[in-house]
């Protein structure tokens, strides 16, 4: 499979979490009709972004895997036969919790997970109040529609996860987010495109979108969007996203294209981890 229709949301909390779901269910359901062969959801997905405010209210929205929202999802892949990346909050037993995403294959299959591993602590971004860093390195899944990674929002300020998800074969990495106005905006348009050239693959970068006052009133953030989707010689893929409304896009991406990059610009032949010792050092 060389062209590869990929689908990506972006929304605002709705107030509940049944409401939530249902959304991407119906978002899921469209983008399948336009063909879309695949579909990841923005961070933490079913909820609020809760890392706000620190309160212990939100440790309720954690799942485990399987749970009742993987299954769900399972088997809405399995009708549609979509792909599907799923971030969720993870219970992994009770007190033990990541930011998590799931994915899904086309049969419903659950191929496995990958948990965040840069967790932040800053002034409405208060995560490590709710998310233990992750655990499982950084995988690629072997999907219907080839080999996806994931490296979830504070993730992609650090050069070295996306380097892995390279060298382990990534053709698409997905990299969904809760992303704030401010110092952030000029990082949005660089970061992902600057791995995606660097790793030669496909990076699908979404984002919540809107303000969040229906659950923090005047201390919610203004989420703005502006998702897309880079390809490894750094162009988007089609247009960016809109950064002030809600809903899917769907993208059609070339794999064939990371041959032609790699080839032109042979980063991987050239590299010298032989030399980068002080990266783990210090």
């Amino acid at each position: 499979m060389t062209v590869v229709k990929v689908a990506f949301t972006q929304t605002p909390w709705t107030g509940d979490k049944e409401s939530m779901i249902a959304l991407h269910e119906e978002y899921t359901r469209a983008a399948a009709a336009e063909g879309a062969q695949i579909i990841g959801y923005q961070e933490l997905f079913y909820g609020p972004y809760f890392g706000i405010t620190q309160d212990p209210k939100y440790y309720a929205y954690a799942e485990t895997i399987p749970g009742p929202t993987v299954t769900r999802f399972a088997a809405l892949a399995k009708e549609l036969g979509i792909v599907i990346v799923l971030p969720i909050y993870e219970e992994h037993q009770p007190g033990v919790l990541y930011n998590t995403a799931v994915v899904i294959d086309a049969d419903g299959t659950v191929l496995g997970k990958y948990r965040k591993h840069q967790i932040p602590h800053l002034p409405k971004f208060w995560e490590k109040f709710y998310f233990k860093p992750g655990n499982g390195g950084w995988p690629v899944f072997d999907t219907a529609v080839g080999k996806v990674g994931v490296n979830i929002c504070y993730d992609r300020h650090f050069p070295e996860g996306w380097r892995i998800l390279g060298l382990n074969g990534a053709q698409i990495v997905f990299n969904p987010n809760a992303t704030a106005p401010g110092i952030s905006n000029k990082l949005w348009e660089i970061e992902q495109p600057a791995a995606a050239i660097a790793n030669g693959y496909f990076v699908v970068a979404n984002n919540r979108v809107g303000l969040e006052d229906n659950e923090y009133g005047d201390e919610a953030v203004n989420f703005y969007g502006s998702s897309y989707i880079v390809g490894p010689d750094g162009n988007y893929v089609g247009e960016v996203g809109s950064s002030t409304q809600a809903g899917y896009y769907v993208r059609d991406v070339d794999l064939e294209q990371i041959r032609t990059v790699r080839e032109r610009w042979q980063f991987f032949r050239d590299r010298r981890p032989d030399e980068y010792g002080p990266i783990v050092e210090h």
